[in-house]
């Protein structure tokens, strides 16, 4: 039929058998070398960076430049002395003999008063949802801070 495992039955002939298997195992050459292996990682990304840039530069120069183009239009001219006017706050200040009342509007609309009082520090009352309701704020800063990550610079 086949051949048959044999068993080893003496001690001598299992260090036969391991010797055979360690003069097969001497004989074993290396994995052989890639083909790049003297050259760093950095050089290898760079000449795949050439290679990909050549092959879609190629790709770019094949489209056709396009037929007939209309120059655009001018954009149109902004009237920014209107703007400015209409979006900066026209502050009242009454002194009074205790205190200083700083009265901010903007377009007409009340949305903020500053208190300053003689003895103290100043706090402010600010109508926040435009209802005409002020809420007092000891300090302008909400407390909200977003994060502010730099995540590159020219």
């Amino acid at each position: 039929m086949g051949t048959m495992l044999q068993l080893p039955n003496t001690d001598k002939e299992v260090d036969r058998q391991f010797a055979q298997t360690l003069r097969a195992s001497a004989k074993m050459q290396p994995f052989p070398t890639p083909p790049f292996h003297y050259m760093s990682s950095t050089a290898l990304r760079f000449l795949l960076l050439l290679l990909l840039s050549a092959v879609s530069s190629g790709a770019y120069a094949d489209k056709p430049a396009p037929g007939k183009l209309e120059p655009l239009p001018p954009p149109p001219a902004m009237d920014n002395a209107a703007n400015d006017a209409d979006n900066e706050p026209e502050v009242t200040i009454t002194k009074q003999t205790d205190q200083t009342v700083e009265e901010y509007r903007v377009g007409g609309r009340l949305y903020m008063i500053k208190i300053t009082p003689k003895v103290g520090k100043p706090y402010y009352l600010v109508d926040d949802r435009g209802d005409g309701k002020f809420a007092r704020q000891e300090s302008l800063d909400s407390g909200f801070r977003p994060p502010r990550w730099i995540i590159h610079k020219f």
